[in-house]
C-alpha cells in the first residue's frame, strides 16, 4: 500500500498501488476495443472483404511478437518511462530518447484523436435530447474532466476506465450475441473460405488493422506503481493483445454476417453497428452502442494522458527535458506538472483544428501517433536482444523474434506512405521526421548544457577545495 510522503522526503509516484485488474485497465483503454467496430472494420472492409478477420488474427501474432519483447523488458525492468527506458537499456541513451519522444507523439497524438471522437459522439447523443454544443465546448469539457482525474490519483484513472471499458465491450457483445443466435450459430463459409479475397487486399487492411492494436504497451507506463510489477505488467502486454484480438476477431466476422447488404455495403459504412441493430430489430441498441463509443474513446484520451505524462515525467526526472516535469505531487504522488501539461498540448491541438471536419481532424491525429508507435515498437524489438546480450543471455529465438517483430512493424508504415496518399496525410510523415530531428537537437543540447553545468560545479568545487587548503596553511 502506498504512502504519503513526509514533509522534506522526496516526492515520487506511489509504488505498490495498483492491482493486476487496474494496471491492464490502463492497456484497455488506450487500445479502446470499442473504436474497431464502432468505426475501423469497415475500413478494413473496403480492403480485406470476407477476409477481415483473418487479418485482424495476423495482426494479433504480428503485434504478440512486438509485445513478448516489452514483456520481456518489463520482466526486468519497472519505471515509469517504459519504452524510453527499454530501448535506452539496450541501445544506449540517445535511442532511448527517440523511443520516448516518439511515444510522446505517440499518446498525445491519440488523447488528441480520441478527445474529438468524445465531440463526435457526445453530439450524436446531444440530439436525442434536444443538446447541441460545438465541438470546441465538448473538447474543452472533455481535456477538463482528463486533467482531473489523472491529476488527483492514478487509481481513479483505473477504475473509471476499467469499468468504461467493461460497459462499452458488453454493449457490443450482447449486440454480436443477437446476431449470431439469429443465424443459428452456423458458421459462414464465405468468409472461412475467403471468397473474393486478393493477397494485396489483405495487405492494404493489415496497414489498418495494426493501428487497432496500438496503446496495448502503455501498462509498461505504469512500472513503479503497480503490484508486482516484474509479473504484472508482462501480463497486462500480452493479455491486452489476446483478449482485444478476440473481441476484434469476432466483431469482424459478426459485422460481415449481421450487416445489411453484405461486405459492400459494410465497406462504406459510418455507423455499422447503428444498421446491424435496427436490422436485427433492436434499434433502441444503437445509442446504447454510441454511449459506449463515447465512453471508451473518453477513457482512451483518459489512459493516453496518463501514459503519455509518465514519458514526460521520466524524461525530466532524467534531465533530457525540464526538471520540473519530473515533479510528483506532495499528496497525490502524480505527475502533476506533467499532466498539466500534457492536458493543455492535447486540448490546444484540438482547438487549433477546430475549423476542420472534427473526423477528419481525428484521422490526421490519429494518423501522426501511429508513426510514433511504429518507430517505438521497432526500437523496442530489435533493443530486447542486445539488452540481453549484455547479460549473455540472448538465444536464437530472441534474435528471430525481434527481427520478425521488426520487419512486421514495416508493413503498416510501407502501407501509409505508398501508394502516396492524398493531402494531408502525404505530408504526415515528413512532418514526424521533422519533429524526431527536433527530438534530437533538443538531446543534444541538454546534453552539452548538462555538461557545462557539471564541469562549472566541478571547478568550483575544486576552486573550493583549494581555498580551503590555502586557509589551513
Amino acid at each position: 500500500m502506498s504512502t504519503v510522503p513526509k514533509p522534506g522526503e522526496p516526492v515520487s509516484l506511489k509504488r505498490n498501488y495498483l492491482s493486476f485488474p487496474e494496471t491492464i485497465a490502463q492497456s484497455f483503454a488506450n487500445i479502446s476495443p470499442t473504436l474497431t467496430p464502432a468505426l475501423s472494420i469497415p475500413l478494413v472492409v473496403a480492403n480485406a472483404g470476407a477476409g477481415t478477420w483473418l487479418v485482424y488474427l495476423v495482426s494479433m501474432v504480428g503485434l504478440a511478437l512486438v509485445g513478448a519483447n516489452i514483456a520481456g523488458f518489463g520482466k526486468r525492468l519497472a519505471t515509469p518511462g517504459a519504452l524510453y527506458h527499454y530501448v535506452g537499456a539496450g541501445f544506449g541513451p540517445l535511442a532511448g530518447f527517440v523511443s520516448g519522444w516518439a511515444m510522446l507523439a505517440a499518446y498525445l497524438g491519440t488523447a488528441m484523436a480520441t478527445l474529438l471522437g468524445v465531440g463526435i459522439f457526445a453530439n450524436i447523443l446531444g440530439h436525442l435530447i434536444g443538446l447541441s454544443l460545438p465541438e470546441p465546448a465538448w473538447d474543452l469539457l472533455g481535456a477538463l474532466m482528463v486533467w482531473y482525474v489523472a491529476y488527483k490519483d492514478i487509481r481513479l484513472s483505473a477504475v473509471s476506465a476499467l469499468i468504461m471499458e467493461f460497459t462499452s465491450v458488453t454493449f457490443i457483445v450482447i449486440l454480436s450475441a443477437i446476431v449470431l443466435f439469429s443465424h443459428g450459430f452456423h458458421w459462414d463459409g464465405a468468409q472461412f473460405a475467403l471468397s473474393g479475397v486478393k493477397p494485396g487486399g489483405l495487405a492494404l487492411g493489415m496497414v489498418l488493422t495494426v493501428f487497432s492494436y496500438v496503446g496495448f504497451e502503455s501498462a509498461a507506463t505504469l512500472g513503479h506503481e503497480s503490484r508486482q510489477p516484474f509479473l504484472n505488467i508482462p501480463r497486462s502486454v500480452l493479455t491486452s493483445i489476446a483478449v482485444a484480438g478476440l473481441f476484434f476477431i469476432l466483431l469482424a466476422y459478426v459485422e460481415v454476417l449481421g450487416y445489411p447488404g453484405g461486405t459492400a455495403a459494410l465497406s462504406t459504412a459510418s455507423a455499422p453497428l447503428n444498421a446491424i441493430a435496427s436490422r436485427y430489430h433492436v434499434a433502441w441498441f444503437g445509442p446504447l452502442t454510441d454511449l459506449g463509443a463515447m465512453v471508451s474513446l473518453f477513457s482512451c484520451t483518459l489512459a493516453s494522458v496518463n501514459a503519455g505524462s509518465r514519458t514526460l515525467f521520466a524524461m525530466g526526472q532524467d534531465r533530457h527535458l525540464s526538471i520540473h516535469l519530473g515533479r510528483a505531487h506532495q499528496v497525490n504522488q502524480t505527475p502533476h506538472v506533467a499532466v498539466t501539461i500534457a492536458s493543455m498540448a492535447v486540448l490546444a491541438a484540438t482547438w487549433a483544428l477546430s475549423q476542420a471536419q472534427p473526423l477528419n481532424a481525428y484521422g490526421y491525429f490519429g494518423t501522426y501517433a501511429t508513426y510514433g508507435f511504429i518507430l517505438a515498437y521497432i526500437l523496442v524489438s530489435l533493443a530486447f536482444p542486445f539488452y540481453l546480450r549484455r547479460e549473455s543471455r540472448v538465444k536464437l529465438r530472441h534474435w528471430l523474434i525481434a527481427i520478425i517483430a521488426a520487419i512486421f512493424m514495416t508493413i503498416p508504415l510501407v502501407g501509409s506512405i505508398y501508394p502516396v496518399p492524398a493531402f494531408p496525410y502525404n505530408i504526415l510523415p515528413y512532418a514526424f521526421l521533422v519533429y524526431v530531428g527536433a527530438g534530437i537537437w533538443l538531446y543534444r543540447r541538454n546534453r552539452i548544457e548538462l555538461r557545462m553545468r557539471e564541469e562549472q560545479q566541478a571547478a568550483a568545487g575544486a576552486e573550493s577545495l583549494e581555498a580551503m587548503e590555502i586557509d589551513a596553511d
